[in-house]
């Protein structure tokens, strides 16, 4: 069989599956899966291993202890010149997890209208774990891939990836290239760059006393932690791209108590590799001053994505992308995004990505999160497309 009549093999079988990828969209949005719902996550990826298994892919299960358990499934592909099958793996990679607390699946679970679809995580990124599971099943019933095809499902990717980041970079450091299916922007592009994070927290201790009867004897946990907000809201710098917020605050005992403890939870975002290391030193300086007298603190980095940057081979591969994306019907231009994604971890460590190529949705991690239902099968197919012509491009 021709690679042309390959590609035109697995594109039009894509063209008839849509309905098939929405009934099994419909079951993911619907299974609860917040980052901390390890059962809900695994649920999720026993979903996809009974489809993988009536589709003929082996799946590998890297347990997971605290969070979701990580998913390899495997199609073979093209040999290596000189025989066997040698080539390096082609990753189609995305996340189960989603931000949404458990039961919000059954509050509002998936519809449609009008040919959008809502649903916690329809787009942020379920729709992109279907249109991979898909793309898969296509190259094993039709053959053609220019290397093996490595299906790898994470489950923690919302909080930092503590657990699967270290079967993400491993699988990285072993792949020809990375197509992460984070969803399309809204525009319709897919994304060539992103910041990088760092989630922290800081804990503070003060001292308790009566705030009527004893009031000069406290130590204010809570003044301190007034104080540490301002100095570490005050690094974001927005012509470098560096921003800081401190989203949660906690403390206190009573209204009448003065409090002896408090905490706050940082993001930082950052843009050059360099300024991670510059600002978290000086977010270290600040928990470690004590503004009020008395008052101590301590910080604990909890999560970390690199940032996505672009080297020669991942500029090639957005090329070919695109290529194959316009003949979808598809205009596609490379975007840079503040948020962060795992496609970061396999960028940092040479792998060629390429993120964000999944259906085109919008705004991930809200009420109003949405799927546009027609680009499921077309961004399928270009993505088949630029696999098909990995050896053209160079990659």
């Amino acid at each position: 069989m021709t690679a042309d009549s390959t590609e035109a093999k697995i594109t039009a079988w894509l063209a008839t599956q849509q309905e098939a990828m929405l009934s099994e969209l419909e079951r993911m949005v619907n299974t609860d899966g917040g980052s901390y719902d390890k059962a809900g996550v695994d649920a999720v990826g026993a979903q996809i291993r009974d489809f993988c298994d009536r589709h003929g892919i082996p799946v590998e299960v890297v347990p997971r202890e605290r969070h979701g358990d990580c998913l390899k499934a495997r199609v073979e592909g093209g040999e290596a010149p000189g025989g066997g099958n040698m080539r390096r793996s082609i990753v189609l990679m995305g996340h189960r997890d989603t931000v949404f607390p458990r039961g919000e699946p059954q509050r509002r679970p998936f519809r449609m209208e009008g040919g959008i679809a809502y649903g916690p995580g329809v787009a942020d990124m379920k729709a992109g774990l279907v249109m991979n599971m898909f793309v898969l099943a296509a190259f094993r019933k039709f053959g053609g891939a220019p290397g093996p095809l490595l299906g790898l499902f994470t489950g923690d990717e919302e909080i930092g990836s503590p657990e699967g980041r270290e079967v993400i970079e491993a699988t990285a450091r072993e792949a020809r290239v990375v197509f992460n299916s984070e969803p399309g922007r809204p525009s319709g592009g897919v994304v060539t760059g992103r910041k990088g994070g760092v989630f922290s927290v800081f804990d503070i201790e003060g001292k308790a006393a009566h705030s009527g009867g004893n009031f000069e004897a406290g130590i204010s946990a809570i003044e301190e932690l007034a104080r540490k907000i301002q100095a570490i809201h005050a690094l974001t710098d927005l012509r470098r791209g560096i921003t800081l917020n401190v989203g949660l605050v906690s403390g206190g005992q009573s209204v009448n108590t003065v409090a002896p403890w408090a905490q706050g939870q940082v993001d930082l975002r950052y843009v050059e590799p360099a300024d991670r290391d510059e600002i978290m030193g000086k977010i270290h300086d600040i928990v470690a001053r004590s503004f009020v007298p008395g008052t101590r603190a301590r910080l604990t980095v909890r999560g970390e994505f690199l940032p996505l940057t672009q080297n020669a081979a991942s500029a090639r591969l957005f090329e070919a992308y695109r290529a194959a994306a316009a003949e979808s019907g598809l205009a596609v231009k490379g975007e840079f995004s503040g948020g962060c994604a795992d496609s970061g971890f396999t960028a940092a460590v040479g792998a060629p990505t390429l993120c964000a190529v999944g259906p085109v949705g919008g705004k991930a991690h809200s009420p109003e999160e949405y799927l546009e239902v027609a680009t499921m099968v077309p961004r399928a197919q270009a993505l088949a497309r630029a696999i098909l012509r990995l050896d053209r491009a160079g990659v």
